[in-house]
Parts: structure tokens; sequence; C-alpha cells
């Protein structure tokens, strides 16, 4: 993208993180709205997602799932992979399981992030090397599932 899509991309995830973090009084029909600007720009440039209103609620709705594991207790973070897994098929068109490795390690990079935060968000915290671990797997085998 050139520099000024890329700047309104950020804009419209950046305002769509905003509307849905509040808790419990978030917005996600706003939130979804934003996604499928963002998902319409990354279509105009690339030709992709077919269908930026599914990408945007594929998307949020792991950002729902992640939050009822953060409030809900006796969820699983299966639900969350599982979640993970429908958005990076659709949006990179591979098979489940090519996709789930690396929803497996954005799952547990989130898991290790929460346990950061309710620890006090502390900068030395011996959890933020893990999470940066899981977060570099995470990218590099949805690289390896995408890459043909």
């Amino acid at each position: 993208m050139d520099w000024f899509r890329t700047l309104h991309g950020a804009w419209l995830v950046l305002r769509a993180n905003q509307l849905w973090a509040p808790y419990p009084d978030n917005h996600p029909k706003r939130a979804r709205a934003c996604m499928r600007r963002f998902y319409a720009l990354v279509r105009l440039t690339y030709g992709e997602p077919s269908n930026p209103a599914k990408a945007a609620e594929l998307e949020v709705d792991w950002w729902r799932v992640h939050r009822e594991l953060q409030h809900e207790p006796g969820r699983t973070p299966d639900e969350l992979v599982e979640s993970l897994v429908r958005l990076y098929c659709f949006l990179y068109g591979e098979p489940e399981e090519a996709v789930r490795p690396a929803a497996v390690h954005r799952a547990t990079a989130m898991d290790l992030s929460d346990q950061w935060v309710a620890d006090g968000c502390q900068p030395d915290s011996d959890l933020l090397p893990l999470e940066h671990a899981a977060l570099v797997r995470a990218y590099a085998a949805l690289l390896a599932a995408v890459h043909h």
C-alpha cells in the first residue's frame, strides 16, 4: 500500500480497537464497521479479501472469544484457536491444518500477555520474552502456511 492507505488503514484498526476495548460497554458493531472499511482498503490494493464484511466479522469474532476467555471462567483456549483458524482460512485461503499452528502460537501469546497484564505489567517480567517468542513462532508459522 502507499503511505496514505497505510496510514488510513492503521487509523481504522486503531479506531476499531478503541471501540472494542471498553469492558463491558464496548461497541462491536462499530468495531466491525471500522474493520470492514480496513479490509475494503486492503481489497482495493491487493484484490483480497473477497468479502471485507466477512473478514471483519471473523476478525472481531476472535476479539469476542478472547474477551470471553479473559472474563468468563471455564472457557477454553481451544475456542480462541478455532476462531483464529476460521479467520486465517478465510483471509489466506489455506486449509485448517496449514494455519492451525499459527493460531495455536498466537493464542499462546495472548494468554501470556493476559498473564502479564494480570501480574501488573512489569517491564522486567519473565513473561515478556515468552510472549515475544510465541508471537515470532505464530508469524513464522503463518508465513510458512501461506508461502508457496
